[in-house]
C-alpha cells in the first residue's frame, strides 16, 4: 500500500512540476554523466531531478541570479550518484547554498600548541552533516572543463558517506557488499598512490583525494562518473567497490 501512495505522490510532483523538455536537453548536454546514459536511466534521472528540486531549496547567495535551466543543471548532477539508489538516500537535509564563486568559510581551528585560529581555506564546495550543501557556482559551471572534476558529486558522495557518521570513506554498504573487502581496496590503493606522490610521480587521481579518506572517496567519485575509464585502468579495485556502491555501470 506504502509503496503505491508514494508512487502516486511522484506521478503527481512530475505531473505538476515537469522539466520542460528544452530544459532537459540543455542538462543532458552540459552534465557529461548523464549524456552517457542509456535513453531508459536518462528518463529515470529526469524523474529524480524533478522530485529533487520539489524536495530540496536550492538558495543562490551573494547576489547570484538562478534561472530554470541552472536549477535544473544543478539538481541533474546532484542526482547523478544516486540514480540506482533513489532520493531516500538524501532524505537528511534540505539545501543547497550556491555562492558566486569560490568562498572563505571563516570558523576557529585549534592547532597543535593549542592556538586558536582563523580557517582561511578557499572552497569550491563543502557538506555539513545533517546540514546544507554549499557550492560555487563558478566551478559548478567549470564541470566538464577540467577531466575527472564535478564539485557538485563531490559534495554529495561525502553527503552519502555522512550517512552513517562522520565522513570518513566509508558510506553504508550495501548487504551484500564486504566492508573487509572495501578497507583493503581503499587502503590499498590510497598507500599506494602516497607513494607514487613520494616519489614524484604522476598521480592518475587529483591529489587532493590524499588529504583524507573522506576526500578519497568523494574524488574517487568524481572520477568514477566523470572519467571512468580512466579510474577503470589506473585504480580497478577501487572502481569494482564504487561500481558495487552505487550500482552503475559507466565505464
Amino acid at each position: 500500500m506504502f509503496k503505491k501512495i508514494k508512487d502516486w505522490r511522484i506521478r503527481r510532483i512530475v505531473a505538476r512540476h515537469p522539466i520542460a523538455e528544452s530544459l532537459w536537453r540543455e542538462a543532458l548536454e552540459r552534465c557529461t554523466p548523464a549524456r552517457r546514459l542509456s535513453a531508459s536511466d536518462q528518463g529515470t534521472l529526469r524523474v529524480l531531478a524533478t522530485l529533487f528540486l520539489d524536495n530540496k531549496s536550492l538558495e543562490p547567495a551573494k547576489g547570484l541570479q538562478f534561472d530554470d535551466a541552472d536549477r535544473v543543471l544543478l539538481a541533474t548532477h546532484a542526482c547523478v550518484p544516486i540514480l540506482k539508489l533513489g532520493l531516500d538516500w538524501y532524505d537528511d537535509w534540505y539545501s543547497i547554498i550556491v555562492y558566486p564563486d569560490a568562498f572563505i568559510p571563516r570558523r576557529p581551528k585549534i592547532d597543535a600548541a593549542g592556538v586558536v585560529h582563523q580557517t582561511n581555506d578557499i572552497l569550491a564546495g563543502e557538506a555539513w552533516g545533517r546540514g546544507p550543501v554549499i557550492l560555487s557556482w563558478a566551478d559548478v559551471l567549470k564541470t566538464g572543463t577540467k577531466p575527472g572534476h564535478n564539485v557538485v558529486i563531490h559534495e554529495m558522495a561525502h553527503k552519502l558517506d555522512m550517512l552513517n557518521g562522520d565522513a570518513n570513506g566509508f558510506p553504508p554498504l550495501h548487504r551484500r557488499m564486504d566492508r573487509r573487502v572495501w578497507s583493503q581496496v581503499f587502503s590499498a590503493a590510497w598507500d599506494r598512490l602516497q607513494d607514487e606522490r613520494r616519489n614524484g610521480a604522476d598521480l592518475p587521481i587529483d591529489p587532493y583525494a590524499l588529504e583524507s579518506p573522506a576526500e578519497f572517496f568523494a574524488v574517487a567519485s568524481e572520477q568514477f562518473f566523470e572519467t571512468p575509464a580512466a579510474l577503470h585502468q589506473h585504480l580497478p579495485d577501487v572502481y569494482r567497490q564504487l561500481e558495487q556502491f552505487y550500482r552503475q555501470h559507466p565505464f
